[in-house]
């Protein structure tokens, strides 16, 4: 989850522009402070529900998916650690692909980024409708499967307008509230984690039933659909501040890994803690029929359970700053993504407006209807996260081919860090990224595929007319560059169709489609690099981006 305090209006600049816009840094931000922003980010909302739908869909191998999990956004760690150094820009997660493969890439990568960001907010209501479920008076939000009820539709509805609302205050109001919600998002698990293996905790709940029931394919598919990967992002927050780093080679590396290190130690222990706890009888028919009293709050009702209600008390209090807290966080984040779509030349002009508060007023209205509109397919927590995901690393997907299309084509250009072996780990990190993509399954990458089309038409479409009617800011679409895109998305869809993950057809028997997607990521990615910008066009590109950056309303 992003950090507030990180968000500057649009126009006023983040201190995280390079060349024309130098005037505007200021690099007096340390280790610590780099750290903080990425440890706020990760530990959000993910931990309220996660480690339940990760013991039910590999039972207590969970663990292992949190280890897998952590080694794969290590990989994109590391890549973007390179690429944050080399150009301290803010939102480069959705640059990079602009920089080395021009406007169709960059449209196709800023929507995915846009999307996620749209996306977040939903998700963070539905836990803090899931947790409200303890009071009686919010026993009617949701029905028996989790989905919202016509009630809890309305409720939702109304704490997405309480985003936008509060948003509409400005940045700095919404900042004053951020420290404290922080420092509560970071000691409520830690102090969860004490209590609950202090006072109950049973060793035999990890083989009653067996370690791993559901084998290999419960375990991967854990890690994309029960929200471990949706929990561990949030490390580019150092990278988003590489500009006012005072020391990007050194800190930024250590800030990204560091976060996703103790990220990944909280989440483990949450897991860990979450199964030893559970009384025998909660599973006794299986870990997939999970079931204790309050389970809609799983922490929570687990506490009761075993007579912690005051600790519960302390959860269902959390539950509403967490989450409420990284869903104002998000929705701000769409307001500026949008704002900055539009800048590039990928969506009307009317996003870029603002009002005397400098908001992006247009963009946080088209936040608010995308976010109801995120609770008619995607009702449950659990879909929700399957989608954020999916979304969220075919953003991040981007960064492994800019980082080797910049190895390839910029091989002198100053890198303050350079990853060892980075011939090596980034291609692996596109690897890791394609297989998450693939373990969310059929049944959310096709409605994430209706997603990107409804994206080409939407923005493809403006951009054509900017393009036509000769607008300033109308985009330079390269085919050529982004050539392999069309395949690769296609390609993907296709093996997860054939394969055996969520509602695939299952011709692909298991670690065959693995390796399946595994080669055909490595084609994708050396095709890319080799068809990317040529150099003189990728310093174009920057000094373009950066030119728009400095202007301002």
């Amino acid at each position: 989850m992003a950090s507030l305090n990180q968000i500057s209006p649009p126009g006023q600049g983040t201190g995280s522009e390079t060349g024309t816009a130098q005037r505007s840094l200021r690099r007096h931000v340390g280790l610590v402070g780099l750290m903080w922003a990425s440890v706020g980010s990760i530990i959000g909302s993910g931990w309220l529900f996660g480690a339940k739908e990760g013991v039910v869909a590999a039972g207590p191998a969970a663990v292992v998916s949190w280890g897998i999990g952590t080694v794969a956004i290590v990989l994109l760690a590391l890549v973007h650690a390179e690429l944050g150094s080399m150009f301290p820009v803010s939102g480069g997660t959705a640059r990079y692909p602009h920089y080395a493969f021009g406007g169709l890439a960059g449209m196709s990568f800023g929507w995915f980024s846009w999307l996620q960001a749209a996306t977040v907010a939903p998700i963070e209501v539905e836990a803090m409708i899931g947790y409200a479920r303890h009071w009686p008076w919010a026993g009617g939000l949701l029905n028996d499967n989790n989905t919202l009820t016509a009630s809890g539709f309305a409720v939702a509805t109304v704490l997405m307008a309480v985003f936008v609302a509060v948003n509409f205050l400005g940045v700095r109001v919404l900042a004053r509230t951020n420290n404290v919600a922080t420092w509560l998002k970071i000691f409520v698990p830690l102090f969860t984690i004490f209590v609950l293996a202090v006072t109950n905790f049973h060793g035999s709940n990890f083989t009653s039933h067996g370690f791993a029931p559901f084998g290999a394919q419960g375990v991967l598919a854990a890690i994309s659909t029960s929200g471990i990967i949706f929990a561990l992002l949030g490390f580019e927050q150092a990278i988003q501040l590489a500009g006012e780093s005072r020391n990007p080679k050194r800190d930024i590396p250590r800030a990204v890994l560091g976060s996703v290190a103790i990220g990944a130690v909280v989440y483990t222990l949450l897991q860990v803690v979450f199964i030893g706890a559970l009384p025998v009888s909660s599973f006794a028919n299986g870990w997939d029929k999970l079931d204790f009293p309050g389970i809609d709050g799983p922490f929570a009702g687990l506490a009761t359970t075993v007579g912690l209600g005051w600790l519960a008390w302390v959860l269902y209090a959390d539950a509403v700053i967490s989450p409420g807290g990284s869903g104002l966080i998000y929705t701000t984040s769409t307001s500026r993504i949008s704002y900055g779509l539009s800048r590039n030349g990928y969506a009307p002009q009317r996003f870029e407006e603002l009002d005397k508060n400098g908001v992006p007023w247009f963009g946080l209205v088209i936040a608010f209807v995308t976010g109801v509109i995120c609770f008619l397919p995607f009702p449950s927590w659990q879909e929700l996260v399957g989608f954020i995901t999916s979304a969220s690393v075919l953003m991040y997907a981007g960064a492994p081919l800019a980082f080797g299309a910049m190895r390839r084509r910029l091989p002198d250009r100053e890198r303050p860090y350079r990853l060892p072996a980075g011939g090596v780990i980034s291609p692996a990190a596109f690897v890791v990224s394609s297989l998450i993509i693939y373990w969310s399954g059929w049944h959310t990458l096709s409605r994430l595929g209706i997603a990107i089309v409804l994206g080409y038409v939407l923005l493809g479409s403006y951009a054509a007319y900017a393009i036509r009617k000769g607008l300033p800011n109308a985009p330079r679409l390269s085919w050529k560059a982004a050539q392999w895109l069309p395949p690769y998305l296609i390609g993907l869809g296709l093996i997860s169709w054939l394969g055996g993950f969520g509602d695939g057809i299952g011709r692909i028997p298991l670690w065959t489609d693995m390796a399946l997607v595994s080669v055909f990521s490595v084609a994708i990615y050396y095709w890319a690099i080799r068809v990317a910008l040529p150099a003189e066009e990728i310093e174009q590109e920057v000094a373009d981006v950066e030119v728009v950056d400095e202007g301002g309303h």
